[in-house]
């Protein structure tokens, strides 16, 4: 910086660099005074370059992970819904077990096993009915034909395959009418009957074990994701964000140097005019 000479009064250089100081000080306050305003360290891109380009990719990342969050939640309740189908199919194929189950004593008369044999028909009605009417979105869930991937991250191979190809009619468990109902006229038939609910219970309690084990996986999965959202947001909040106490404390400072330094130019202005006692 440049250094006046007091008696040349054409140029009054300590007024410049009073000048220049003041500018460089306003435009430095205003910078933090804008810190202040907006709770952010990097305001525009020319603040920080890179830290802004970082700073809006943990950002996407960030809102990314938050959506996957999202997802794993609905792919939850989902899953809960077909469960709850089969937990219904579950009971009824209980209740179909103790129909046979009675059936398959030859103690019973026609009366008794035709009684059993339309309750049965209805039960197993009812269990078509439940996985007709077990959807989401219109998708049929336990029908055998759900096979979907759920998003559970920010990346492309972030997916997790589920799927449910056993269906839970009553056909596809071998409970319909050609093997349950119509077998309960016969001790001996009640008895092949009821090794076929038999096979179905555990049929269905294997589909529920499987969605059991896959809700269990997104519940970890669901951890992992809000611990990582939270640690990507601690980053950018680290990168971006301004330190408010440190932003007070410059903007305090540059306020005192604001009033100093024009102190200092209306000073400068009026030392040229000491020359004029050289002429008394």
């Amino acid at each position: 910086m440049a250094i006046g000479d007091s008696t040349r009064i054409n140029t009054n250089i300590a007024a410049f660099n009073a000048l220049h100081s003041l500018k460089s000080i306003n435009r430095n306050l205003e910078i933090s005074q804008l810190k202040l305003a907006t709770g952010l360290r990097i305001n525009e891109v020319a603040d920080d370059p890179a830290g802004f380009v970082i700073s809006r990719r943990l950002g996407a990342r960030s809102r990314g992970l938050s959506v996957a969050y999202d997802n794993v939640g609905t792919a939850k309740n989902v899953l809960a819904i077909a469960e709850g189908g089969l937990m219904n199919i579950s009971d009824i194929l209980i209740t179909i077990k103790e129909k046979v189950t009675s059936a398959a004593s030859d103690t019973l008369g026609s009366a008794e096993r035709n009684a059993i044999k339309t309750e049965i028909n209805q039960l197993t009605e009812e269990i078509n009915n439940i996985v007709t009417e077990t959807t989401f979105n219109n998708i049929s869930l336990i029908d055998g034909t759900y096979s979907v991937s759920y998003q559970t991250g920010a990346g492309t191979t972030n997916t997790m395959h589920f799927a449910i190809t056993q269906s839970a009619t009553a056909t596809a468990l071998q409970v319909s009418s050609t093997y349950v109902s119509n077998k309960v006229f016969t001790a001996t038939g009640a008895s092949a009957a009821l090794a076929k609910v038999n096979t179905a219970i555990e049929t269905v309690s294997d589909m529920l074990q499987q969605i059991g084990a896959t809700v269990s996986r997104l519940t970890v999965k669901e951890a992992t994701l809000s611990i990582a959202i939270t640690n990507t947001d601690s980053t950018k909040s680290r990168i971006l964000d301004a330190d408010i106490a440190m932003e007070q404390l410059k903007s305090t400072r540059l306020q005192i140097l604001q009033q100093t330094a024009t102190a200092q130019l209306a000073q400068a202005n009026v030392t040229p005019q000491n020359v004029l006692a050289l002429f008394r």
